[in-house]
């Protein structure tokens, strides 16, 4: 990692997905305009169906109104019902749900149904029955009319349902590859950021030199990759900062683990790593809704039976951290309280409709106001965002099980 080539390697890789990312992301706007484009024309088509089934009516109904002829309107009637029944198969033939297929289905027999109908009437008129023509022209005759233009409405309001479905689901993809480039992103510039370049070896030598000749610490050069040199304990220096390589090794490792987990007792066993990794004495998945609901506790790690009996569920307007970070969908730091209790991070679930929860983590040492920290349990929340989104929207209304602290 901390050769230039490698860095290069990583920034290459980097600006390749976010390349793959906007193209998708173009591709899915595209689809939705189309498949909007296409709805509109449907929609045209409809409403000029039912027209027609309106004038079917109307002209019918002129065979035996008073000082209307028949020879104008009979012809009238047969080239409405051709007209509508192209109509109605260029509808079927365009659709994009099932049940809209059904429907126009159906409206295409009640539309033969009207043609049998309008040679009925014909008959009776040709045999002078003027009244038995009008009790077939108002009653079956209309009905039949009325009933094939609810089911061509049903067929269009079959299809805007079906389309916001489609657009529902294209966009929640692409808030999915958009939220993995730009994790990704984050995740590259924070080891850009962190690692910095080995000196040359003479530097290297030179200064271990100079600092045992001083006399303050006992060292001796280190090969690449080597422990750390020894220092006298009364003299040693502060813990490695959590921005080491180490630990951006582990945070991947945590994001392709949670990549591949597929059940809660997977994703306790990452919690429990993440909790090493950000020195955490222990970490709470909360899980909302998109309505706003309430918080429920569905994974936990680092606490006791009886203390998470008492932590199940938080309400959305609760003056914590886990309510403020579900709320306002931003990242939120608890300051250590020396002597009084721990610091704590609440890192928000972001979706495209919203947020639905939060992961909150107690950190030990004062690491809360740390950018490395901070960073990690971000990634870790937006990895998480994804498994828990599917779940609600695969069982909204099922109530998630609640997993012991490991």
């Amino acid at each position: 990692m901390r050769s230039r080539a490698a860095r290069l390697t990583l920034t290459a890789t980097a600006l390749v997905a976010f390349v793959v990312a906007g193209f998708l992301a173009v591709d899915a706007d595209r689809r939705i305009a189309a498949e909007r484009d296409a709805l509109r024309a449907f929609d045209l088509n409809a409403r000029d169906t039912s027209n027609s089934l309106g004038d079917i009516r109307a002209a019918q109904q002129a065979y035996v109104a008073a000082g209307q002829g028949t020879a104008f309107w009979m012809p009238k009637v047969a080239a409405l019902i051709d007209e509508v029944t192209r109509q109605v198969d260029q509808l079927r033939s365009s659709a994009v749900s099932t049940s809209a297929r059904g429907s126009l289905m159906e409206a295409a027999s009640r539309i033969a149904e009207i043609g049998n109908v309008d040679r009925r009437v014909r008959d009776y008129l040709r045999s002078g029955q003027t009244l038995m023509a009008s009790d077939v022209v108002f009653t079956e005759g209309s009905e039949t009319a009325i009933n094939a233009a609810q089911l061509v409405e049903s067929a269009r309001e079959t299809e805007h349902q079906q389309f916001d479905a489609n657009d529902a689901a294209l966009r929640r993809r692409q808030a999915t590859i958009i939220g993995g480039a730009v994790g990704f992103g984050v995740f590259v510039m924070l080891a850009l950021a962190w690692v910095r370049p080995d000196a040359p070896l003479e530097t290297r030598d030179s200064q271990a030199g100079v600092r045992t000749a001083l006399g303050d610490i006992s060292i001796r050069p280190a090969s690449r990759g080597s422990a750390a040199a020894s220092v006298p304990p009364s003299e040693k220096s502060s813990p490695a900062p959590r921005g080491s390589v180490p630990m951006i090794r582990a945070t991947a490792d945590l994001c392709v683990d949670l990549g591949r987990a597929t059940n809660a007792e997977d994703l306790t066993r990452v919690l429990s790593r993440t909790a090493d990794v950000i020195d955490a004495t222990g970490i709470v998945v909360w899980l909302g809704d998109y309505a706003g609901g309430d918080l429920r506790l569905v994974l936990a790690h680092g606490y006791s039976e009886p203390v998470l009996a008492r932590m199940t569920t938080i309400q959305k307007s609760a003056d914590n951290a886990a309510a403020a970070a579900y709320r306002s969908g931003k990242l939120q730091i608890v300051l250590r309280r020396p002597g009084a209790s721990n610091g704590a991070i609440a890192a928000p679930f972001l979706t495209a409709d919203g947020c639905i929860g939060a992961l909150t983590a107690e950190i030990q040492a004062g690491s809360e106001t740390t950018d490395a920290v901070q960073a990690i349990a971000s990634l870790v929340a937006a990895q998480l965002t994804g498994i828990l989104a599917a779940s609600l929207a695969a069982a909204p209304q099922k109530e998630s099980g609640r997993v012991a602290s490991a």
